[in-house]
Order: structure tokens, then sequence, then C-alpha cells
């Protein structure tokens, strides 16, 4: 724990240094009436710890780590069912993406509930019975609880040095990642922003080179995020949600993985690529891709976004044929009704 801003605690040593950075992480966030035993009400690490696949599980949150491990369970041959509180699964995604990827796990045999609210939880020594909704219940070998994380800032010693956490229970920082002592940093999960291991690497280096007196930037609009079901789906920058809310004029492309000749070789056809330009100056505010190996693929878009490259430019380049890949020139071809295989 923190002792001072310059000394750190471990067990009964005081190490002391010139500048301290708190990488702690977050802990899953569990419901009042129903807390983790990590056996039958699971958080998402016990969820990796089950002796065997469970033959029914009950997933509380449709969000990035819900559906996620609910994928994992349904493929293992485990009865999958969602409650989410929201109307639509995975909300920080596009739209367009979340239909599609509940279409797709509904199709694979996972169900889930939206706009449903639990309100009661029975225990018993071999099921858990969730009551939601009006009239709603069922039961479980296991629940995973899975509504959101929460940064981890117990026992640090944060007000032994005048730190102070958020509404959120974030650390406030300014563009150097300093938080109100100087010397004393915070990054990743910590911090405000998406709960992404690899945006947490880059703020990592970002606050090495700082302490090396160097000026870094970290692009928080050119950082990916993926869902690792099964088609992944993966995007970055901006939603076409988001760009309606900037009153943003723009301008999409859509091509489908049915219509891309690798994708049918290896019977991989669902999903679709999306882009999304601005209007005037045709510049790449986003790109969105649901369907096989999305979390390799969307690599080129994250490079297209750093760059601030039009959609036109992308559809210039040329891809390898035959690839999955070219399913992004043809969504940016599409941007200007171009594509060739539509």
């Amino acid at each position: 724990k923190l002792t001072s801003p310059t000394t750190v605690q471990i067990g009964g040593e005081q190490i002391s240094c010139k500048s301290i950075i708190l990488a702690t992480g977050s802990e899953p966030v569990s419901l009042p009436f129903l807390p983790f035993d990590e056996k039958r009400v699971v958080s998402s690490t016990g969820a990796l710890s089950f002796s065997s696949p469970p033959k029914t599980l009950l997933v509380i949150g449709a969000g990035v780590i819900g559906v996620e491990l609910g994928s994992v369970y349904s493929r293992l041959g485990t009865k999958v069912e969602f409650i989410e509180f929201f109307d639509h699964i995975c909300p920080t995604l596009d739209r367009s993406l979340s239909k599609e990827l509940q279409k797709i796990l509904t199709s694979q045999g996972l169900q889930f509930h939206l706009s449903s609210k639990v309100t009661v939880a029975e225990i018993s020594s071999n099921e858990v019975l969730l009551r939601f909704g009006e009239k709603e219940t069922r039961s479980a070998e296991k629940v995973l609880v899975a509504i959101g994380r929460r940064a981890y800032t117990k026992e640090l010693g944060l007000e032994n040095v005048g730190i102070s956490v958020d509404s959120k229970g974030t650390i406030a920082v300014d563009r150097q990642f300093r938080t109100q002592v100087p010397s004393i940093f915070a990054i990743g999960d910590l911090i405000d922003g998406p709960m992404l291991a690899h945006k947490a690497s880059e703020e990592g280096v970002a606050v090495a080179e700082i302490l090396a007196g160097k000026e870094p930037v970290v692009e928080y609009t050119a950082i990916p995020n993926v869902v690792y079901t099964h088609p992944e789906v993966a995007a970055v920058g901006l939603t076409e949600e988001e760009v309606k809310k900037y009153a943003l004029s723009y301008k999409t492309g859509l091509f489908s993985f049915r219509s891309n000749s690798r994708a049918k070789c290896a019977r991989e056809e669902e999903g679709f690529v999306k882009i999304i330009a601005e209007e005037k100056t045709d510049r790449i505010l986003g790109v969105h891709i649901i369907g096989a190996h999305a979390s390799e693929l969307i690599t080129p878009a994250v490079f297209a976004l750093k760059k601030k490259m039009t959609s036109k430019e992308l559809a210039e380049m040329p891809f390898a044929h035959p690839t999955l890949s070219e399913a992004l020139k043809e969504a940016a071809l599409d941007v200007h009704k171009q594509a060739i295989h539509k």
C-alpha cells in the first residue's frame, strides 16, 4: 500500500522511489442479493475454473464478458440463457453488430431475455433459481454474474497520500496520467475509458516514456475492441449511434462475408464489415466487423484510423486474393457504391 507520495509498503518492507505507477486493474461487480461463492454463483474468474462444463448456465448480463463466456460454454454443450437489463446485447457495440451477434448466437442455441431485471435469487444445494421481469423464473446448475467491473482500489492506501476516487470508483488523472499527487501515476482499469488489456498496455508504455522525458500520445479512437465469441466481433472508432449523437454527416459501406470467396471456401460466411466515413472529407470514422477472425481483420482498420485515411484511400489499397481482409476493401468501395462483388 501507499504510505507516502514516494513510498510503498510491501508486507513489512518499505520501498522508496521517485515515481509510482498504479496498475491494479479491476474486479467483478456482484449483486447485493447474490454474492459470489465461486462455486454455484460465479464471477468471470470463477467461470474459468469449473471442473467440467455445467449442464445449465444462467448469465446475468449480456455484455462483452457475459456473451464471451456464455458462447464458450454453449460450444462445450451447456444450455445457456442470458438475462439482460437493456433491450439489446453488448450495448457498447454498433447496434447493427449487436443485432447480428444476437441473431447468430440465438441460431447456435443460446437464449436471451432482454429488458429484464433479476429481482430474487434462491440458492439450493444443486441449483440457483432466478426471478426476473414480471413473473419469469429460470433455474440453472450455475449462475454467472457479469454485470460489469470496477476499479480495484481496495487497501491501496490512497487516503494516505490524498488521492480520491470519483463517483464511478476510478482515479482521476491528467493528460500525462498523473493523479492528484504528481509523483503517482495511474493507468488501465483504474482510470476512465474501456477496460481493455491493450489499452492499459499502451498507457503503461506512455508513462514509461513520460518518465524518460518524452511526450507520447495515446490515440484512444484507434484502440480496437474485440468480443471473442464465435464468430468474433471487432470494432474501432465511432459507432453509428455515436456519429448521430455528435451530429456528424456520414455515409456507410457494408460488405457481407457471404460474398467473400475465402469465407465461402472456409464455410465461414456469417457476418459483415461496416465502414462509417465522414460525408464531406470521406475520413474513416469507424470500422465494425462481425465474422471469422475479426480480431485479426481489425488491425488494418486501426492503421487506417490512426493515419486518418479516407475510405477511398482504403478502397484503393491492393489486398491479396483470396483473403477475408478483402471484405474491408469491398466495404470501403461500398461507401461510394462501387463494391465489385456485393
